[in-house]
């Protein structure tokens, strides 16, 4: 009777024992999330390393520099068509101390393209359950016909030379003729045009 009753009790205790350890365990990820909740945790884990080009404060530094770009546009509304055309001539200054290959272009409207990603980030939630994207949602973001938005691009050029580029979704990519120097420009033109979206029905 005695080892049948030890046998119980040590049982007992190492069930309790081992709930105990993950509980703890539960407590401590939910604790500390996405993030380090330790209250010793070390500063250069919060706060970016000071360099040249920012101070530990997040305040420029001495060697910072910020580039910059001036645009002349000539912007032509079709309003039978529902189209906006556009010419751009773009003047890049590079103040940095690097020598740039490529430059970027940001093209924001992309993300209403007919191949655009986008609508997949978008999801709605039940509160305390996973993101998810309804039937409905995704019936009108890729099963109805294509609308024809987004950019389109008709030319990319420099003195009337054509420039290589590629477009990934809402960023194109331009490769320069040769390395942009430090405090030098760089003048080059696009053309584009694109169809206007109904924000009621398109977002």
């Amino acid at each position: 009777m005695k080892k049948i009753s030890l046998f119980a009790f040590l049982l007992f205790f190492i069930t309790a024992t081992s709930s105990a350890q993950e509980a703890r365990k539960t407590k401590k990820t939910v604790q500390q999330g996405h993030t380090d909740q330790n209250k010793f945790r070390q500063m250069k884990d919060v706060l970016a390393t000071p360099n040249d080009q920012h101070a530990a404060s997040g305040a420029p530094g001495h060697q910072y520099t910020q580039q910059k770009v001036d645009y002349k546009m000539d912007i032509r509304l079709d309003e039978s068509a529902n189209k906006i055309y556009g010419d751009e001539e773009i003047t890049y200054y590079n103040n940095s101390k690097d020598y740039l290959t490529y430059l970027w272009v940001q093209l924001d409207q992309n993300m209403r393209a007919d191949d655009s990603k986008t609508p997949l980030t978008k999801s709605k939630s039940i509160s305390n359950a996973r993101p998810f994207v309804t039937t409905g949602d995704f019936k009108t973001s890729y099963m109805n016909e294509k609308k024809g938005f987004g950019y389109n691009i008709t030319k990319v050029a420099s003195n009337g030379t054509a420039l290589s580029h590629t477009i990934n979704s809402t960023m194109m990519r331009i490769n320069l003729p040769r390395a942009l120097a430090p405090g030098k420009s760089f003048e080059f033109s696009i053309q584009w045009n694109y169809l206007i979206n109904d924000i009621n029905k398109d977002g």
